[in-house]
């Protein structure tokens, strides 16, 4: 048995919490990958995973083993990294992840970095706000685009960096389309927003939660949403196909221009909703080499002239 081998197997099968996903991520068939588990459970001599009809989860034990695994390969690839790269250009993965609704800003990210430095290899995931400080704290994430306000920093082992501030708009399509590109439409109060069938969030989005709070201070009761979804396209799409509108992010809609064209966008007020989005990190880790590039290339110039052009506000928004 390689137990190195065998170590990211397991890893993989945490990260994809189904068997088959976990094999295919590994590049091995499944019953290889299935088979290196059982032998990592008769080499330490307990069970590692609960078993069933599908995967359903680690045991104690399996959690320790688990846990200690991350820790190994994340210190093989920290040993890597010095070994493989060079004064200002290093070498290796940058595992990043981001809220639905940051992906945008954290692509640009990724690409110029990875521009900047070609021996990097980014690998973007969206993830909610509980799995990226999951991911963080597990070391299964370098670093991550989310909201600051769900870190208490004097609490928490997490470093924050702030980046930009979160403006919502209200996706719709016009009575009377006009060019090519997306409208831009005087500010809407969140409480004639509430009024209209929504395409929404699911409730377990952080983001969800900041629109039903903004809903509830503006109309004092929560709004049910016409439908609701995990998926960023998916609200804007519902927007051009249906009479649902949608409550989106600037930096989002900036992003997504093509997909938006001839919908109005109009910026939401009564109350103003402004949240402060923040790379996040853990400061209690040694940093890579990657991740060292990475702190480096957010608070360069190049990246704060890219969050003034890309994030916040939209073009042409008259308030």
């Amino acid at each position: 048995m390689n137990l190195f081998v065998s170590l990211k197997y397991l890893v993989a099968l945490d990260d994809h919490r189904h068997f088959g996903r976990a094999a295919v991520a590994c590049h091995v068939t499944q019953p290889a990958l299935s088979n290196a588990i059982r032998a990592l459970e008769e080499n330490f001599g307990c069970a590692i995973v609960k078993r069933g009809r599908a995967f359903a989860g680690f045991t104690p034990e399996g959690e320790r083993i688990l846990a200690s695994a991350r820790r190994m390969l994340n210190e093989h690839e920290l040993l890597q990294q010095d070994l493989t790269s060079s004064a200002g250009q290093p070498v290796g993965n940058l595992l990043l992840g981001a809220v639905p609704t940051a992906m945008p800003i954290a692509a640009r990210f990724g690409a110029m970095l990875q521009d900047r430095h070609p021996g990097i290899r980014p690998t973007l995931r969206s993830m909610s706000s509980v799995e990226l400080e999951g991911g963080l704290e597990n070391l299964a994430l370098d670093m991550a685009l989310g909201y600051a306000e769900r870190v208490d920093e004097a609490r928490s082992a997490l470093r924050v960096i702030p980046q930009y501030v979160e403006h919502y708009y209200l996706l719709s399509r016009p009575a009377e389309p006009r060019g090519e590109g997306l409208q831009m439409g005087p500010g809407l109060a969140w409480s004639e927003a509430a009024e209209l069938p929504l395409c929404l969030l699911s409730p377990e989005m952080h983001n969800r939660t900041l629109i039903d709070r903004a809903f509830f201070t503006a109309c004092g009761r929560a709004v049910t949403a016409a439908i609701e979804t995990n998926s960023i396209l998916t609200l804007v799409l519902s927007v051009r196909a249906g009479r649902v509108a949608s409550v989106l992010p600037g930096a989002l809609l900036s992003a997504m221009q093509g997909d938006a064209a001839q919908l109005l966008a109009r910026r939401l007020v009564s109350p103003v909703v402004e949240v402060p989005m923040a790379l996040l990190v853990h400061d209690s880790n040694r940093p890579s080499r990657t991740l060292e590039a990475a702190l480096a290339f957010a608070d360069s110039a190049e990246w704060r002239e890219q969050l003034a052009r890309h994030a916040g506000l939209l073009p042409g928004d008259p308030g």
